[in-house]
């Protein structure tokens, strides 16, 4: 099968094209043909180090896949050959996703949202999956809470606005002035410019921050929440800040979810979450799509298609 690997760890350039082997599904597994595969921020990291995961012989990096279900291996009641399905298996261990199939934990996919098609899919599982771990099972974001979700029109950030949306909350997202309008859009009641303003000194009483930025936007976080509220951060657990006894400070790292996934699927088949995808690219152009992702100024998700 065509495979985009990692041919020695450092730049963009280092991704190639290759014929590799394909993957066979093991017991409890499925095998999937991809159709599309989203691009993450965690897929640069390991390219450029390969220090974030356990590699498998050929290393290809990648986790978001949408495709359909080719094969399955003993066991497997969930899905069927012929499923059209979604997900982000194994993770944080090599996946795959660069490739013409992935093999995986059948319960690591779920049904893809019939509403959308697989470029779209793509762009959810790692991203969605991380918004709702942080926002629901986390902080347990309710009804009439005040959330405020940095870099807002990023890969996590804009679904977060419209999962605690969806939620009930009342939703303040920090942005550059450009996609304010894009934010209202997706449901948030307050934007605040982080170029022009500190939002520390623009909103007060929170009860959930999700922080994907860290170092000096997490101890500022600590100075908008009520005392009791949650402060969950994604960059890593050392961008939880000291001096935060009088809230509930963690740090989430995603993990594979199949009711995380059936519960993402049905709000967007509810018409309540709308990935973006920046932009799209083939499989060949993956070294393109990081040049792209590591600029940090996409709206939304990258995505490659593959078949």
């Amino acid at each position: 099968m065509r495979a985009v690997i990692v041919n020695g760890w450092g730049g963009p350039e280092t991704l190639v094209e290759r014929e590799v082997d394909r993957p066979e599904p093991g017991l409890g597994e499925i095998l999937v043909r991809v159709h599309a595969a989203g691009v993450n921020p965690v897929d640069w990291k390991t390219r450029a180090s390969g220090a974030l995961i356990a590699w498998g012989e050929v290393p290809i990096v990648g986790w978001d896949v949408s495709g359909t279900v080719e094969a399955v291996g003993p066991g497997v009641t969930l899905h069927r050959v012929g499923d059209e399905v979604y997900g982000m298996p194994s993770f944080p261990r090599q996946a795959g996703g660069y490739a013409e199939y992935v093999a995986g934990p059948a319960r690591h996919f779920a049904r893809k949202p019939a509403s959308l098609d697989h470029v779209q899919a793509a762009a959810l599982p790692l991203a969605a999956l991380t918004a709702w771990q942080a926002l629901v099972d986390t902080a347990g974001v309710a009804a009439g809470q005040r959330v405020l979700v940095h870099a807002a029109a990023g890969g996590v950030g804009h679904l977060a606005v419209q999962i605690a949306k969806a939620r009930g909350a009342y939703v303040i997202g920090t942005a550059s002035a450009g996609k304010h309008g894009l934010l209202r859009e997706l449901g948030a009641d307050e934007v605040i410019d982080y170029r022009e303003q500190d939002f520390a000194d623009a909103v007060s009483d929170v009860d959930v921050v999700l922080d994907a930025l860290g170092g000096d936007v997490a101890v500022r976080s600590l100075k908008v929440l009520r005392p009791g509220g949650h402060l969950v951060s994604l960059p890593g657990p050392d961008s939880v800040p000291a001096g935060a006894e009088s809230v509930n400070a963690s740090w989430v790292l995603v993990e594979p979810d199949l009711k995380g996934l059936e519960e993402i699927a049905a709000l967007a088949d509810s018409g309540r979450l709308k990935p973006l995808v920046d932009t799209v690219l083939p499989l060949e152009q993956a070294a393109k799509a990081h040049e792209i992702g590591e600029q940090g100024r996409t709206t939304g998700k990258i995505v490659l298609t593959v078949v």
